[in-house]
């Protein structure tokens, strides 16, 4: 029997072939719906829903917040030249994990920034996590330039402001300096850091993947620049303290010095200056006693330079006047207490005048222990020692004076020829300006034209009475002739040689030498005080070493002020100028030097 013939396909497939297409069509169909469905609801969800984050996600990695400097405020001196001002570089900066992509680059750019490859290799390694590092930081803009056109991967350069001193150490005691991130650190800088800063201001921007800003978005915060400020200081008689400041010290080989001019008629500091000094342009290298402003954070004992203080009291008791009584200085010892108070020469009997022009230990001991303490104290509190003048300078120091209810005979004695107690230059200085201005004591300070507080703290007659009583300091015979003679004006002001203390009492050879003085005598207009620590070579005295100083600056600051002459009729018909003793040029006459220090060793 034969097989029956196969069919080669099955009728029910046949019939349902176009079902399946349709079948698979509609699971695509309905496979791609979905998709589309999906691709809506996750362009929904990122467009809408979640919008706000991915935004956040994008502006993280391209938007940012960048500062915008700002210029510090000018500082001007008193005549409007400028003495602090802000120019502007470029701090280079970099992304240390794009730059070390580039790694190959790295030896150009350690040349162009002055930094060992190697070393600079090592230092991005460290911050490879950070995404801003500074590897420059205040180049000059030609400098930073060539940084840039490099055009290394991830490195970018940023604006910023550096404060430049157009007088260098001349003035560097008094204005201080800032830091790399412009914020003073010391002397105006500091004190008047908020008012010169000013605010910085900040926008958005879009960088791309080099760090290059293609877009500024929106400002932040608008940048409020620094303030200017004109300050009392005088820079030419700045320069003309410092010269003579610095060229006594080297001559007679001290250790320091400080010399401080103020303006009677209102408190205004004209003149600052120290030595050593440093260039607060170029600080490295510069050490923290060379910096420190010595006028105001260091204190001496005065010496004889605050006997003045001690006739202000006797005056104001009603017991003496400039010419009586007469105090016996004997032969020039005085032995109280197991004590010897003592003077150079004998001097015998003396008025409150004579005291002052010869500097008598002796004399200025004996009216004081006829006064009361109280008043004594109260005195010497009145014209500003053992408390700070509130200049606002930081730092400043208040000085010490012991209460005046713990003083002892022996004590008060002493105390009368500027031993037991500690001023500032500032200080002194503001107390001979008290004087000056009849009698009135001006807050000192170091901004033109300010308001300042004024108090009356002895009587204006007394006052005048000490001024000219002063004068027979440096006429001839005074402790100061001829040595602080200025020609055409009268000078008023006393010297001051004191011992300088040490372990167990007082230093044999070491000295402090001091001039305060107030000019012109017959209408003062500026006082003057300058302390020169430890002169080794020459003399030690304060006439001949202090004085010389005060005499050329403050010749030189009376022109500058433009302060007419005390003979100013004299100018007028053509004669001759005048100094103190005759005509000037003329053989000074020979004048003894006043040794105004205590016994060698003696304690207080």
């Amino acid at each position: 029997m034969k097989p029956r013939p196969r069919t080669s396909a099955h009728p029910t497939r046949r019939r349902n072939a176009a079902p399946s297409t349709r079948r698979r069509m509609v699971v695509v169909a309905v496979v791609l719906g979905l998709a589309s469905l999906g691709l809506v609801a996750r362009a929904f969800d990122l467009q809408v829903v979640r919008k706000e984050f991915y935004q956040n996600q994008g502006d993280a990695r391209f938007l940012r917040e960048v500062p915008i400097a700002v210029s510090r405020g000018t500082i001007f001196d008193r005549n409007g030249e400028p003495l602090a001002v802000s120019t502007p570089v470029v701090s280079i900066w970099a992304n240390p994990a794009e730059l070390l992509d580039n790694e190959d680059r790295l030896p150009k750019l350690a040349a162009a920034i002055g930094m060992d490859a190697g070393a600079l290799k090592e230092y991005l390694a460290q911050r490879s996590e950070k995404e801003f590092v500074y590897l420059k930081r205040q180049m000059s803009p030609d400098a930073a330039q060539v940084v840039l056109d490099l055009g290394v991967p991830g490195v970018n350069g940023q604006r910023e402001f550096r404060r430049f001193y157009p007088s260098g150490p001349v003035t560097a005691h008094v204005l201080g300096f800032t830091n790399i991130d412009d914020h003073g650190q010391e002397g105006l800088e500091l004190a008047f850091d908020d008012w010169l800063a000013g605010k910085k201001g900040a926008k958005r921007v879009i960088r791309d993947r080099m760090g290059h800003v293609v877009e500024d978005v929106e400002l932040v915060r608008a940048p409020q620049p620094g303030r200017d400020i004109t300050l009392s200081i005088d820079r030419r008689i700045q320069f003309l303290a410092y010269n003579e400041l610095k060229n006594t010290i080297e001559q007679s080989d001290s250790d320091s010095g400080s010399m401080v001019i103020i303006d009677v008629r209102n408190g205004e500091v004209l003149a600052m200056v120290n030595w050593p000094t440093y260039n607060p342009n170029a600080l490295r290298g510069s050490n923290p006693s060379s910096r420190r402003n010595r006028a105001m954070t260091d204190v001496v004992e005065p010496g004889s330079t605050i006997k003045p203080f001690v006739m202000a009291a006797a005056l104001s008791s009603g017991k003496y006047t400039p010419t009586g009584p007469l105090v016996d200085t004997g032969n020039g010892h005085f032995f109280y207490i197991s004590h010897d108070i003592r003077d150079t020469h004998a001097n015998g009997m003396l008025s409150p005048t004579g005291i002052l022009a010869k500097s008598s230990n002796i004399g200025a001991a004996k009216v004081a222990m006829t006064l009361d303490t109280g008043l004594l104290y109260e005195t010497y509190r009145g014209f500003g020692f053992g408390n700070s003048t509130n200049s606002g300078f930081p730092g400043e120091a208040s000085g010490y004076l012991k209460p005046g209810k713990s003083w002892g005979m022996l004590e008060k004695a002493i105390l009368a020829y500027g031993y037991g107690l500690n001023v500032t230059p500032l200080q002194l200085a503001n107390g001979y300006a008290t004087i000056a201005d009849d009698g009135v004591m001006h807050l000192p300070t170091f901004v033109k034209g300010s308001d300042n507080e004024a108090k009356q703290i002895i009587d204006p007659k007394i006052a005048k009475e000490l001024v000219q009583m002063m004068v027979s300091v440096t006429q001839p015979g005074g402790t100061a002739a001829p040595y602080t003679w200025i020609a055409n004006y009268g000078v008023a002001g006393k010297t001051g040689t004191a011992h300088k203390a040490s372990a167990g009492g007082y230093s044999k050879n070491n000295y402090s030498a001091a001039f305060a003085g107030i000019v012109p005598a017959s209408d003062p207009r500026m006082a003057a005080v300058v302390v020169i620590d430890n002169p080794k070579k020459g003399s030690y005295y304060g006439a001949l070493v202090s004085g010389p100083v005060f005499a050329k600056v403050m010749d030189g600051a009376l022109r500058l002020m433009d302060v007419p002459p005390d003979n100013i009729g004299r100018w007028y018909v053509g004669g001759p100028l005048q100094g103190q003793n005759g005509l000037t040029g003329s053989k000074p006459p020979v004048v003894e030097t006043v040794d105004d220090s205590p016994v060698e060793g003696e304690t207080p």
